[in-house]
């Protein structure tokens, strides 16, 4: 075993959870809430984080709840907890200007509340998740649940404890603390959102809504707010990685202006400094058609798809890939014809030589055996893209895997309105299901997918972007991270994006590398 997972194995059962906020009521809602921080109002905590290094303890003063619009309609989702450290292991810290970890516990597009403390259990424990990846042997969610509901799985590299809550990476706060950053953690509204009325006030495009209004509270309050407001980087996964994805991408845009308005949101920017992104569950509009061009072949938990509703939607993946004229991170037009070979070079062989280089010789060697597929060669794992989806032998999801026929999809959920809680969102599941796609629905995709401002070049975007995915999550198509980084990378993006071999959905394998990438952009020594 290595260190990682040692650490990994040593953690079992410590997992902390951030509860859904409530999604048949909303909490009582606040008449009118403060926009100013209060700098005073905080308990002072002290926990033992679990880092890659080792064990840290952090003296850390804890704000809970603090309401970040005006008008909450929810104060169990509109509302964020910050930990500031005190102290890290006996020596004083001063967070002033450190950067500022703008943590996304959303998972499945579901409601978040934020928790008390992000550090702690329900049960009164040290909480959060620990170093490694999701859980050993390719425990995923189960089929059929909403994208990022569930507990990853399928790295079966690493090992480790869940992330924290519904899509959080958790091991991201205890490295990001233990290095003195601020951790805001951030609660907002999902798609399960039920008044007592009966409406739903969770649906698209809530969740960005209140993802940006928690961010102008942050910036409205420079001076008084701990770190450095400048210096915010956003971390999720899953759906998580996706509103992440987005928040970033979509600084400053005037299309949520009266959604902003509508929330109470304070007047300030809501541009970020960067963003980690960890299998995000995005493009969801053209996610189908991305998932029939890679997966199309598989079957899906071992039944077999629809050949012939696989092949249309597949045929219509090349037109969208080509129309983007982005440039992978080889600096070569990204294509459809190329793609799956840009993958295998980008990607996949580079993800397989660092995991078989990792392992000792015995295991290395058990390894290769085992999956006889991979030639290792001058310490470099090179195969066939063929071979990689013989490797993965099955996908997750049926055909459509997210606009489902029967609107039986999370993602169909999430494109509700306030009396509909079920909708289509592409042209083509409509017509399959012979139904009209509902006029507010172009707008509302706009809103909700982070390539549309990356492809429109906002100037206010996060200019760094760190994106991890295992090569065996099939939770949504690799193209979906690969294209985003493309696109952020061909306008000049600083971009760090890789792949973890054998790993499944929710994995976080090097937190390390995330922090030392956040110091490194921000100047935090």
């Amino acid at each position: 075993m290595n260190r990682r997972t040692l650490l990994a194995v040593g953690a079992a059962g410590m997992v902390s959870t951030v509860a859904a906020c409530t999604s048949s009521s909303p909490s009582s809602p606040a008449a009118s809430s403060s926009l100013t921080f209060d700098k005073n109002a905080f308990t002072e905590k002290t926990t033992t984080v679990t880092t890659v290094a080792g064990d840290k303890e952090v003296v850390y003063r804890l704000y809970s709840k603090v309401a970040y619009v005006a008008k909450p309609v929810d104060v169990a989702c509109q509302s964020l907890s910050v930990a500031v450290p005190v102290k890290i292991d006996g020596k004083e810290v001063d967070a002033t200007n450190a950067p500022i970890l703008f943590e996304i516990p959303v998972g499945g597009y579901m409601p978040a509340e934020t928790p008390e403390d992000p550090f702690v259990q329900a049960g009164g424990m040290p909480g959060g998740g620990m170093p490694g990846g999701g859980m050993p042997g390719g425990a995923g969610m189960p089929s059929g649940a909403p994208d990022g509901g569930g507990p990853p799985g399928g790295n079966t590299g690493n090992g480790g404890a869940l992330p924290t809550g519904m899509g959080s990476t958790g091991q991201n706060t205890h490295e990001a603390i233990a290095a003195g950053w601020v951790v805001v953690t951030v609660g907002a509204r999902g798609r399960t959102n039920k008044a007592a009325d009966g409406t739903f006030y969770g649906k698209a495009p809530a969740v960005i809504v209140d993802l940006k209004a928690a961010v102008r509270y942050i910036r409205s309050n420079k001076g008084v707010f701990p770190g450095d407001t400048d210096k915010i980087i956003s971390d999720g996964t899953s759906a998580g990685g996706a509103v992440s994805t987005l928040l970033g991408a979509s600084g400053d845009s005037d299309l949520y202006s009266k959604y902003l308005t509508e929330a109470g949101a304070a007047d300030a920017s809501d541009a970020i400094f960067g963003v980690a992104a960890y299998c995000p569950i995005t493009d969801l509009e053209n996610a189908d058609t991305a998932y029939e061009f890679l997966y199309g072949s598989l079957p899906a938990n071992g039944q077999s798809v629809d050949a012939t509703v696989s092949a249309e939607l597949s045929g219509a993946f090349a037109a969208y890939q080509d129309g983007l004229a982005v440039k992978g991170l080889d600096g070569k037009t990204l294509t459809a014809g190329g793609y799956r070979n840009y993958l295998l070079t980008q990607y996949l062989q580079p993800a397989a030589t660092t995991y078989l280089a990792g392992l000792s010789s015995a295991e290395r060697s058990e390894y290769l055996a085992a999956n006889g597929f991979i030639k290792w060669s001058g310490g470099k794992a090179t195969f066939t893209f063929a071979d990689f989806l013989t490797h993965l032998g099955s996908r997750k999801k049926t055909v459509p895997a997210f606009d489902a026929f029967d609107l039986s999809a999370g993602e169909n959920n999430l494109f509700g309105t306030a009396t509909v809680d079920n909708r289509h969102f592409t042209g083509f599941s409509a017509a399959k299901a012979s139904a009209d796609l509902d006029a507010d629905i172009p707008d509302l995709l706009k809103l909700m997918n982070p390539m549309h401002f990356l492809l429109e070049r906002n100037e206010a975007r996060a200019k760094n972007w760190f994106i991890r995915l295992g090569t065996s999550d099939t939770d949504t198509s690799l193209t979906v991270s690969s294209n985003v980084a493309a696109a952020a990378s061909t306008l000049g993006d600083t971009v760090d994006s890789i792949m973890y071999w054998d790993a499944g959905h929710g994995a976080n394998n090097d937190p390390e590398a995330f922090v030392a990438w956040g110091n490194k952009i921000t100047g935090h020594a």
